[in-house]
């Protein structure tokens, strides 16, 4: 089996220019290795300053692991990143805090499975105990998880979610498919039964909680009838965001070598006919927020229309949600919390009015 070094003998001949590949797990020794190609002492501080933020100020992600431990048959990330190694808490709450004291009060917390945290480094999932703690840093405003497996959604997570005042209601849960066959040969653990449980267990504990997922198409062995099957799935669930992508092959993966390939003009009608259906279901979860005063952050300004641009709870970053354009005739500041009556949406954007500030 090869892993992304298996190809470092390849590159080097093929991008000769190139004067040093380094592996993943040669980061912490980049002092070393710098010293020993330029001749010249460089101490290793990979990992060990402080980060900056190359994007928005007031918002930053919080990596809690790296690695995977789910063996999915079509992804190759635990054979490019390893397993699963969790990021001890103390040093977490330690970047947290350095983090906010240069301005950030939205905190994306992201892993390639963010409910697995903790599992190898303490023995048992504490995820709830990282959030508790970050939920306690005072001029943290927001706290959104991102990445949750289905299956290690329990009771507990739920209701502990629901006590952090801090934690958002947004559940991103990528299931991949609403058909038990698939999910089995991709490796998934769970069945569809028990990912419908789990919204439902959210949507008892929760007054409006968000639910995003991700959907593959084009699977291996993927029927009509299966793609129906997810489609009836989606409407059924009524996501309120969703994002969805053709399957291509992954080198070295279980999947690479399956048989029943779907032909690439049937995954793309197919992606059309279930993009269709969920801007259909979209546009109806975006109604019950007409009238609704909701909680926004501001991220711009179009000075050629006029409005502001902001994010709702309803909204990850880097615009995968939509986002929330404001009116207002005072002038608003970059990374402010506002209140915002909305009036209208086109597509994913909500459309509303400026009513007051959040203090913080």
């Amino acid at each position: 089996r090869r892993n992304s070094e298996g190809y470092k003998k390849e590159l080097e001949e093929e991008l000769y220019e190139v004067d040093k590949f380094i592996k993943i797990s040669e980061y912490n020794n980049l002092g070393d290795i710098l010293s020993e190609e330029l001749g010249i002492k460089i101490s290793n501080t990979y990992g060990k300053t402080d980060r900056v933020l190359s994007g928005k100020p007031w918002m930053a992600y919080l990596r809690i692991s790296d690695g995977c431990d789910n063996r999915c048959s079509y992804c190759a990330i635990p054979l490019i990143r390893g397993r699963y190694i969790s990021t001890p808490i103390e040093e977490l709450i330690i970047e947290a805090n350095k983090l906010v004291k240069m301005g950030v009060k939205e905190l994306n917390i992201i892993a390639q499975d963010t409910t697995r945290y903790g599992l190898d480094l303490y023995g048992k999932r504490r995820l709830l105990d990282l959030l508790s703690e970050l939920n306690n840093i005072e001029e943290l405003h927001w706290i959104r998880v991102l990445y949750m497996y289905p299956d290690e959604i329990d009771e507990e997570l739920i209701k502990g979610i629901s006590k952090l005042n801090k934690v958002l209601p947004y559940f991103d849960i990528p299931v991949q498919y609403g058909n038990d066959k698939l999910l089995k040969l991709m490796n998934r653990r769970g069945s569809v039964e028990e990912i419908k449980n789990v919204i439902e267990r959210i949507r008892i504990t929760f007054k409006n909680p968000i639910l995003r997922t991700t959907i593959i198409v084009g699977f291996p062995y993927e029927t009509s009838d299966d793609f129906n099957d997810t489609l009836n799935f989606i409407e059924e669930i009524k996501w309120d965001k969703l994002g969805a992508f053709t399957y291509s092959k992954e080198e070295d993966t279980k999947a690479y070598d399956m048989d029943n390939e779907v032909d690439e003009d049937i995954k793309i009608e197919r992606l059309n006919i279930l993009m269709n259906t969920q801007n259909e279901i979209t546009n109806l979860n975006n109604k019950k927020y007409i009238n609704e005063t909701i909680e926004v952050l501001i991220e711009g300004y179009d000075a050629l229309l006029n409005v502001y641009r902001g994010r709702g709870f309803m909204h990850a970053p880097d615009g995968i949600d939509g986002q929330v354009f404001v009116y207002s005739d005072e002038n608003l500041n970059l990374g402010e919390f506002v209140m915002v009556k909305i009036n209208d949406f086109k597509n994913h954007d909500l459309i509303g009015e400026y009513k007051r500030r959040v203090m913080i």
